[in-house]
């Protein structure tokens, strides 16, 4: 029971067809619907509505995140239990957030607007359910199956990480400390892989990545190919990470938002210890070969 997996990323655009075109053409994302204001996106193995929202506004940003629960009542038992901690939950009745049910919505300690929803639109994915192909055909670019964990920054680490793991129930399965034994990143998971939510020291409400799984070294590879050959910014990679064994590339889409795509790493059964890094090593923890970080990639987020 409670939080399933990451549901959907909601992000501000300020030039919607070029984001649209970039999604669609370059990651390969299908458009589900569009609306005056808004693009509703999904990888092709995904079968809800959407799993990306990208919504019209003056400035790039990050506007919400939502994960999934398991049951209806799950909602009543975290919208409990976030009001217990001390913050307000406000209630979206179904049919006024697009293709989901009821939902509940509230702020998370480091600012964040995270939404739970259970009852979501089942649109299918491009592959039948009987006697399907291993593999999807004609979808253009990376074409990823799927969206995998985002990544949100937070003044305060260790208060979000107990606001997520004791209200939310997340689990932490790698941890990053300073020299004084403090949190400076986190990762945790619900869905049995190495990470589902990240937070890293950053300014409150801030979105430092989202990411997209592929299903081997190969398709990283291939993927290294697309972004070059469409110009895209790439950030950091390919390469792989010491913090959750995956594989990796980080680069922007046209507008400043940093995605990844990752794949790789363990399997964190429910007695996996929590894996303990040391500032000292910061380096090796996030990019492993190169063994430093880049500027860029710790100071650039939106």
């Amino acid at each position: 029971m409670g939080i399933l997996r990451l549901g959907h990323v909601d992000v501000t655009v300020t030039d919607l067809d070029l984001a649209t075109a970039y999604y669609t053409e370059v990651m390969g994302l299908v458009v589900v619907e569009r609306d005056a204001d808004s693009v509703y996106l999904k990888c092709w193995d995904e079968t809800d509505h959407h799993s990306l929202r990208l919504v019209y506004a003056p400035r790039v940003g990050f506007d919400l995140m939502s994960f999934k629960v398991e049951r209806e009542d799950d909602l009543s038992d975290l919208e409990n239990a976030v009001s217990r901690y001390g913050f307000p939950v406000q209630r979206v009745s179904k049919g006024e957030s697009v293709g989901q049910g009821e939902s509940i919505r509230f702020a998370t300690p480091s600012g964040h607007v995270m939404e739970l929803v259970h009852d979501v639109e089942k649109v299918g994915g491009l592959l039948p359910k009987v006697n399907p192909a291993p593999f999807v055909t004609g979808v253009p670019g990376i074409a990823p199956p799927r969206m995998d964990h985002l990544l949100v920054t937070a003044e305060e680490v260790g208060e979000a990480t107990t606001f997520y793991t004791n209200v939310l129930g997340f689990r932490v399965t790698e941890q990053l400390l300073d020299g004084n034994g403090h949190q400076i990143g986190t990762w945790m998971e619900r869905s049995h892989s190495p990470h589902d939510l990240a937070v890293v020291a950053g300014p409150n409400g801030g979105l430092h990545h989202f990411a997209f799984w592929l299903d081997d070294w190969e398709a990283v590879r291939k993927a290294a190919d697309t972004l070059a050959y469409n110009g895209i910014q790439i950030d950091v990679g390919p390469t792989r990470h010491g913090v959750t064994r995956g594989s990796t590339i980080y680069f922007f889409d046209p507008l400043g938002t940093r995605n990844e795509v990752f794949t790789g790493g363990y399997r964190p059964d429910p007695d996996f210890p929590t894996i303990t890094w040391t500032e000292d090593n910061i380096g090796r923890a996030v990019f492993y070969y190169e063994g430093e970080l880049n500027d860029r990639f710790m100071k650039v987020h939106t």
